[in-house]
């Protein structure tokens, strides 16, 4: 029988990250900044959670970090993100893995517009895995993507 609390084990360990993030969000635009990072992710609370941080030089240096809780009772995840150029969690998202694809969406807000926030993990293997981050503004009948993250584990 499939153990949800083990679905992130899979990033556990050392990444190097490629990320393309939408420069202007929910106004159209197609121009995405692209840049390397680096990823250490570690499990937490008997494995029942987990944390990470990536770390890039990008837009004068940034540091983001995730913390991850699989709630035993509603047996879903919840995901928390925080960065260094707020110092604050962000609204989480909660959800599950169904055939090896993550989703996970929350309610959350964009430069003062309320948007349902989805986050997609796939193509995960032993050395590859990949995330993505979209915005609605339509309770969730068209997303915008608007930040990619292409993971290979490091040696």
């Amino acid at each position: 029988m499939h153990d949800p609390t083990h679905d992130f084990d899979f990033l556990f360990g050392r990444w190097t990250v490629h990320n393309a993030r939408l420069r202007d969000r929910l106004v159209g635009s197609t121009t995405w900044d692209e840049f390397a990072a680096t990823h250490e992710c570690r499990p937490m609370l008997g494995g029942i959670g987990n944390v990470d941080e990536m770390t890039t030089d990008w837009g004068g240096g940034f540091i983001g970090m995730s913390v991850r809780l699989f709630d035993l009772e509603r047996r879903r995840w919840t995901i928390y993100w925080a960065a260094n150029r707020t110092g604050t969690l962000e609204p989480p998202v909660h959800g599950t893995f169904e055939a090896g694809v993550g989703t996970f969406s929350g309610a959350d807000e964009h430069a003062g517009v309320p948007v349902l926030a989805r986050f997609v993990w796939s193509g995960i293997t032993a050395s590859t895995a990949h995330w993505e981050q979209a915005f609605s503004t339509d309770d969730g009948r068209t997303w915008e993507p608007n930040w990619r993250m292409s993971f290979v584990r490091r040696a």
